[in-house]
């Protein structure tokens, strides 16, 4: 069913609501005309992997919160990012498009991000939407497109953080993840009913350095956390890019602020990795539970409010994060554990509760779908697609069955060489660029974990071949090419 068809299903016209079944009815104490069209929540926080949240199944901590927006809503199974780093991630998630298109292919302070260009708060404001983003920003821009801004300059700090507020810079008491929070609940406090709204409510939390509040600090003290099954990883199958990355455990956790703690002196080898991983996936975690608990008191007061009944709520985070997986920190690699991204969405009384979706899903996809909510024309520029649809558990039959990515900083940060790549249900091709020419393939139904390259089997020659059709097809499509990698490469090194 397409969205018009849908829409008129629904008995709603394209001004109102475009996910019925959110709306308020007309005895609510929160209704006006401007509600019909639904609120939307869009909670991100930074470097959640999925698999630390209990509903996708982590073996290592527990999401009471995250799990119940699972069970009252969808969640998404392969949600994947196009570029995994976290300002880039933003940037597509603001404009629906790739980061060639959209300019902000890496984390530099030389590339901001253009924020002169088409983003959906923009769109989402002049349709009508009171617009706010609360929390971190990281796009070394002022925010545009939004009635009310207060951001974090740069990562911002765990505790006593400073804040931006619409152009004015002020210190707060207190932990950075509760304050995000406050600051969301005392702005929709202050919302005036006259107008449907859009609020972006974004953590600092779980990026490093990983400090947690007082409330969870000794979480997990007493007990060892499992490590990943590929904790020992050798890469023995990989290319030169998998070995020469700059982001194990092992040999690069000890940068200043990732631990506090000297190691004991006596402990070497293995035993110091366990021990660095320790000290590292607790304090993660521990952010984690701050965020988790900050999103069960936030839920608590849109049920409370009467707001939930007309309000979509999104949950993401920017990109994965490897929590130990291969034995690293950190992400950028097109390896699921980085690829993947977490996505629950909850609306009451349309979206069928404790519903899962396995369709491929992109962070590309957030701006058209936010648009298609509010009844917005999605331009035609804009490369993702609305995931309205699956929303209400129906996969177009033209749905996508690959995915296209492409990471752009190196030389850079961890050492991570350039690739792009195509994944779809069962394999996944990368090629590795720059400073050597090598490619990758995984059979993700027989190698889940990605350990056992077979790009050079003759067995796989035919998926190859298929493969790399695919992939120029989608590069084609999204308008990339090496050309223009070669472009940016070099702006890249210029910088430097």
């Amino acid at each position: 069913m397409n969205r018009r068809d849908f829409l008129k299903a629904a008995s709603v016209t394209i001004s109102s609501l475009a996910l019925p079944g959110c709306a308020t009815s007309p005895d609510s104490p929160r209704h006006t005309a401007a509600t019909l069209r639904p609120n939307i929540i869009f909670i991100m926080s930074d470097d959640h992997a999925s698999h630390a949240i209990g509903c996708y199944g982590s073996r290592i901590n527990e999401t009471p919160n995250l799990d119940r927006l699972a069970k009252e809503g969808m969640r998404f199974n392969n949600c994947f990012c196009t570029n995994s780093i976290c300002a880039p991630s933003r940037a597509v998630i603001l404009t629906g498009k790739y980061s060639h298109i959209n300019g902000k292919i890496d984390n530099t302070r030389e590339n901001p991000f253009d924020e002169s260009q088409q983003t959906f708060p923009k769109l989402l404001q002049n349709a009508g939407y009171e617009t706010a983003v609360i929390g971190k920003w990281h796009l070394r821009t002022e925010p545009t497109g939004f009635n009310y801004w207060n951001v974090l300059p740069g990562q911002g700090k765990y505790h006593s953080p400073t804040f931006i507020e619409m152009g004015r810079k002020k210190k707060y008491e207190g932990y950075v993840t509760d304050l995000i929070t406050d600051f969301c609940i005392d702005w929709l406090k202050k919302w005036k009913n006259d107008k449907p709204f859009c609020l972006m409510y974004h953590h600092k939390a779980p990026h490093r350095n990983w400090q947690p509040d007082e409330k969870h600090a000794r979480l997990y003290e007493n007990i060892d956390i499992p490590v990943p099954h590929t904790f020992d990883d050798d890469y023995d199958t990989r290319t030169d890019a998998a070995k020469e990355q700059d982001m194990t455990i092992e040999q690069t956790l000890h940068v200043p602020g990732d631990t506090k703690i000297k190691p004991p002196p006596e402990l070497k080898g293995r035993a110091l990795k366990h021990w660095k991983y320790q000290r590292y996936i607790k304090d993660y975690l521990r952010t984690v539970a701050s965020v988790d608990h900050n999103l069960g008191r936030f839920l608590d007061f849109l049920d409370e409010s009467g707001l939930a009944e007309n309000t979509v709520v999104f949950y993401t985070s920017d990109q994965g994060f490897f929590l130990g997986d291969h034995g690293w920190f950190d992400k950028r690699f097109m390896y699921e554990e980085s690829l993947r991204m977490p996505l629950l969405v909850r609306c009451p009384k349309k979206i069928k509760p404790g519903s899962v979706n396995n369709d491929i899903v992109l962070n590309l996809d957030f701006a058209p779908t936010f648009l298609d909510l509010a009844g917005v024309s999605i331009p035609r520029d804009i490369q993702g697609r609305s995931i309205l649809p699956l929303l209400t558990g129906k996969t177009p039959p033209d749905w996508r069955t690959s995915m296209y990515y492409h990471y752009y900083e190196y030389p850079g940060a961890h050492a991570v060489k350039r690739h792009y790549g195509i994944r779809t249900k069962r394999y996944k091709l990368i090629h590795f660029y720059y400073d050597i020419d090598a490619w990758e393939l995984y059979d993700l139904e027989k190698d889940p974990k990605e350990l056992n390259n077979v790009y050079d089997h003759l067995g796989y020659a035919e998926v190859v071949k298929k493969l790399k059709t695919e992939l120029e097809r989608l590069r084609k499509r999204y308008g990339d090419s090496d050309q223009l990698a070669q472009k940016f490469l070099k702006k890249h090194l210029n910088r430097r």
